[in-house]
């Protein structure tokens, strides 16, 4: 069973998705608002959190960049249709995804499955001959862990998978179609810009310069070209 927490302050609404979650193989423990919470993951982490905007105390921005301090595993946001809610800050700040209450069940159900079967296969054993190196930027799928002029990197699962993604196509393009459907699991639809704020953190943890990428371009139109031979400095 995989174990899931629910952050929301509407409890008729965390008792619904709780109920539907738990009859598709999630065991939820369930929170109103921020407190207790990043105790809570750092002793026992998750398998996935999802986690309301609006919350009494520190909203789910504030709690999401807490807990991408050392959170590594699937976050969802939920917000609501009425709310302003900004997808450029809330992926920045380390979200996978969000979904807009009212939710579908199906849906979340859906979004979550998508997120938990990229996380695992995160996880799968990887032959030897794991380490991938570009000048000074050492990838290693096995142990994934990404070392950049001696300095470790601190990744996301969803970050790291994504890195080795544009590696693997180094000198390539990959285009944003096919970005969007192994790594985000959904159709691009011409508007969102999910690919291109994960692009722009990654960027800016591989000390890539953000108002002229050359190690991590954009082809605008097209989608993202990792430059193979960028490497050799810090």
């Amino acid at each position: 069973m995989k174990s899931l927490i629910l952050v929301e302050d509407d409890e008729r609404l965390a008792e619904l998705v709780s109920q539907y979650l738990t009859a598709n193989d999630f065991s939820v423990d369930r929170f109103a608002d921020g407190e207790g919470l990043v105790e809570r993951v750092k002793d026992a982490p998750p398998d996935a959190i999802i986690l309301d905007v609006m919350l009494p105390g520190d909203d789910g921005f504030n709690l999401c960049n807490r807990l991408r301090q050392f959170y590594t595993g699937p976050l969802l946001f939920m917000t609501a249709k009425s709310e302003s809610f900004d997808q450029v800050l809330g992926l920045e700040i380390g979200a996978d995804d969000y979904v807009v209450k009212p939710v579908e069940p199906r849906v979340l159900l859906a979004r979550l499955n998508a997120l938990m079967r990229r996380a695992a296969s995160a996880e799968a054993p990887v032959q030897s001959g794991s380490v991938v190196t570009f000048g000074k930027l050492s990838i290693d799928k096995l142990s994934r862990r990404v070392n950049l002029g001696g300095e470790d990197i601190t990744l996301t699962s969803h970050e790291f998978d994504l890195l080795c993604l544009l590696a693997d196509n180094a000198s390539q393009l990959v285009e944003r179609t096919n970005l969007y459907k192994e790594l985000i699991g959904r159709e691009y639809d011409g508007l969102d810009r999910s690919a291109d704020v994960r692009v722009s953190r990654l960027r800016k943890k591989l000390k890539d310069n953000p108002q002229n990428p050359y190690r991590i371009k954009t082809i605008w139109g097209k989608g993202f070209f990792f430059v193979a031979d960028a490497w050799s400095d810090e």
